[in-house]
């Protein structure tokens, strides 16, 4: 386990391989990413597999078995191997063990890249089956950003902008799983200015590929960043209720279970289902600036 640097002069980065989870995005003495205070939220941007947001009960049913998966899988919370180091490029690995298999009984290689373009962070991510069976997964992107980006700014300071979208409908939530029921959350000039009121109820979850590109923006200084992530078709909004210190935009391949799931992974909404030999591959930009 260790910290690995990226810096062009327009942009340093630190990766800690123990989740292979991006800690840090500085630009002319500006923090971008979370700290993990620990007595609010203790992660920064972390990657989630094999699975996005909670199951059911906590389980899923495969084959003849039951099987138990944390929320947001399990790739969070295990080490990485960094496979590729250059001036611009990181790149880590991590693979199924013993021990993954137990509750996600699939072989896997997963791949998370970090590359720095100009003031521009690439994640990508790939996925490999090398097995001779099907592996259902899912995949999703958590990364935090501070919210304030300075001392003299507040959360309410900050807006969502959204390209050319007029409204968003949110899919409501009991105790993390999905309801039916929606919401429409309405923009002004396609702008949605950030309130702690926002977040009361948990994440604002959104499908049906909604989001390609949004823009955290301070309104008082224009810096900010800009997360483009064509087609990803679920996308997350969030921050823990009741504080003002960051905001999280999660592009997602998959979605928590539904309040009425079947609890049978192959049957699960935005489930990825990659045949054998066969590779996945998704990535999503951040513009800094």
């Amino acid at each position: 386990m260790g910290v690995y640097t990226l810096s062009n002069g327009l942009l340093s980065i630190s990766i800690n391989s123990f989740g292979a989870e991006l800690c840090s995005v500085k630009s002319n003495d500006i923090e971008y990413i979370w700290q993990a205070d620990p007595e609010i939220w203790a992660r920064h941007a972390p990657n989630l597999f094999p699975i996005v947001g909670k199951l059911n009960s906590g389980i899923y049913n495969y084959q003849t078995s039951v099987y138990e998966l944390p929320q947001h899988g399990f790739a969070r919370d295990h080490d990485f191997i960094c496979i590729e180091e250059s001036e611009d490029t990181l790149i880590f690995e991590f693979t199924a063990t013993d021990q993954t298999l137990i509750n996600f009984p699939f072989h896997f290689s997963l791949q998370v890249s970090y590359a720095l373009k100009n003031n521009k962070l690439i994640t990508g991510y790939s996925v490999f089956n090398p097995d001779n069976a099907d592996l259902y997964f899912s995949l999703g992107a958590h990364p935090a950003f501070n919210c304030p980006l300075q001392l003299n700014e507040s959360f309410t300071d900050y807006e969502l902008q959204f390209n050319t979208r007029q409204s968003l409908t949110i899919h409501k939530l009991k105790e993390g799983l999905i309801l039916e029921e929606t919401e429409s959350v309405e923009l002004t000039d396609h702008k949605l200015t950030l309130t702690t009121a926002l977040f009361e109820k948990d994440a604002l979850v959104l499908k049906s590929n909604q989001i390609e590109g949004v823009k955290l923006v301070s309104k008082k200084t224009g810096h900010g960043v800009e997360l483009i992530c064509k087609n990803w078709p679920y996308f997350g909004i969030w921050t823990k209720p009741g504080t003002s210190t960051f905001l999280c935009l999660e592009p997602w391949y998959g979605i928590a279970d539904t309040v009425n799931s079947s609890g049978r992974l192959e049957d699960k909404e935005g489930i990825i289902r990659l045949k054998s030999e066969s590779r996945f591959d998704a990535s999503f930009t951040l513009d800094f600036f």
